[in-house]
């Protein structure tokens, strides 16, 4: 009797400190609560007015932190404003409805080619020409998988997460789900760290992108958790980009450039296949390539591809390790590959190519162990090669496959097939 009295005591106790801490949070200075501006959290009413007037509230006060309690909070567009932080408690989660004309874009650049796309910028959650903006908190972000048949690929909706021309930008802890496009988008932007964060199923899950002589600087992307139906990480026009310490997992490419970058560091990460979240539009869940550096070949671009270093990397179970390639208006310094071990690669050799007039001016593989599925034929062995497209594709070696290097090192590289291969190991 005297334990169950003592047990009853000390959970009474437990309770009535949570509720104080509660209280105690509640009323911190710099802190709003979105039920105390009238948000219903039951996943049925529109919150986007309440939430909007606790960030102006937030804003107006000079900053803060505008959190999240428990419960469903269903919204259309989210405005952030400059030095406010949206904190999503345990058990917060907020749900992008389905009504599109909810949804704004901002503005971009108009020197960017995508500025022209209009609503194809859409978010839930936005900020335009902001300064120390933040997501943070063990909550949810919930893209909803919103449809849009008048949407890229007659399907995808808003992004989850657009920031344009802002700088000092944080997403910690939390997770982002069912992105009805990109998870986290922005555009030439600085500063950006986003750490310890989880991704799971929707299209791309971080994608930036600067412009020409405006590249996003100084982005960390670090301890992160990728399931995505398409590209775990994208872009182009990086510099003093930090990808590390990365969990990925995807039915498409692991990291894919569509353009220049400099000063680019992929260290410490796992790649691996298949995805398990498949491709939304084919519906296919095989992983294709690792790291695939592509500048220019999703459409035409400028600039450099340098100071390039990929360091302690796994993978499994994609299509190519390695495809880098260069069209017609791009270049390329130094890339080096240090201590990667890879298995399973099934589809095509690594391959370093250059279909520009200028060739990859260095790259070097030290302590780099490939495994691939093999199984080639001699007819493969004789197949002409071809500029590629906008993923790996079968080549006529079965290890790597080297185009226009002017130098290129291999330092204890060890290539394995797991079933006899009639192609050459190196072209």
């Amino acid at each position: 009797m005297m334990l169950r009295s003592y047990i009853g005591r000390f959970c009474v106790g437990i309770v009535a400190l949570m509720i104080a801490a509660e209280a105690a949070v509640a009323s911190m200075p710099g802190v709003y609560d979105v039920r105390d501006y009238g948000a219903a959290g039951d996943g049925a009413t529109l919150d986007t007015p309440a939430i909007q007037k606790a960030v102006e509230a937030c804003a107006a006060a000079g900053g803060g932190q505008v959190r999240f309690p428990p419960g469903r909070y269903l919204s259309g567009t989210v405005h952030l404003k400059s030095r406010v932080t949206l904190f999503f408690e345990a058990g917060a989660r907020l749900v992008g409805t389905t009504s599109l004309d909810q949804y704004q874009h901002p503005t971009p650049p108009a020197f960017l080619p995508e500025a022209k796309w209009g609503k194809w910028h859409r978010a839930l959650i936005l900020g335009d020409g902001l300064e120390d903006i933040a997501i943070a908190g063990p909550g949810t972000i919930d893209g909803n998988k919103v449809f849009d048949p008048t949407g890229e690929e007659r399907m995808r909706g808003p992004h989850t997460f657009v920031f344009v021309n802002c700088r000092r930008v944080s997403v910690r802890d939390v997770s982002f789900v069912d992105s009805a496009n990109y998870a986290i988008f922005f555009q030439v932007s600085d500063e950006v760290d986003i750490r310890n964060v989880t991704f799971t199923g929707g299209w791309d899950g971080v994608h930036f992108r600067g412009g020409p002589g405006r590249p996003c600087r100084d982005v960390s992307i670090v301890g992160c958790r990728f399931f995505t139906g398409d590209d775990s990480i994208a872009g182009r026009y990086w510099e003093n980009t930090l990808i590390s310490e990365c969990i990925v997992n995807s039915s498409c490419n692991g990291v894919r450039l569509i353009g220049p970058a400099t000063h680019l560091i992929i260290h410490d990460c796992l790649f691996y296949g298949p995805g398990v979240h498949p491709h939304r539009t084919s519906n296919r869940h095989n992983m294709l390539s690792g790291l695939n550096l592509q500048p220019g070949a999703w459409d035409a671009t400028e600039g450099a591809l340098d100071d390039v270093l990929i360091s302690d990397v796994t993978m499994h179970n994609v299509s190519s390790p390695f495809h880098f390639s260069l069209k017609p208006g791009n270049t390329a310094g130094r890339i080096v590959v240090n201590r990667v071990t890879a298995t399973g690669a099934y589809r095509a050799a690594s391959s370093v190519e250059s279909w520009a007039d200028g060739a990859f001016a260095n790259v070097v593989f030290r302590d780099v162990t490939i495994e691939y599925a093999g199984g080639g034929t001699k007819e493969q062995a004789s197949m002409s090669v071809k500029s590629p497209g906008v993923d790996a594709r079968p080549l006529p070696a079965w290890g790597f496959y080297a185009r226009n290097v002017e130098a290129l090192e291999f330092d204890n590289v060890r290539l394995r097939c797991e079933k006899e291969d009639m192609r050459p190991v190196l072209m």
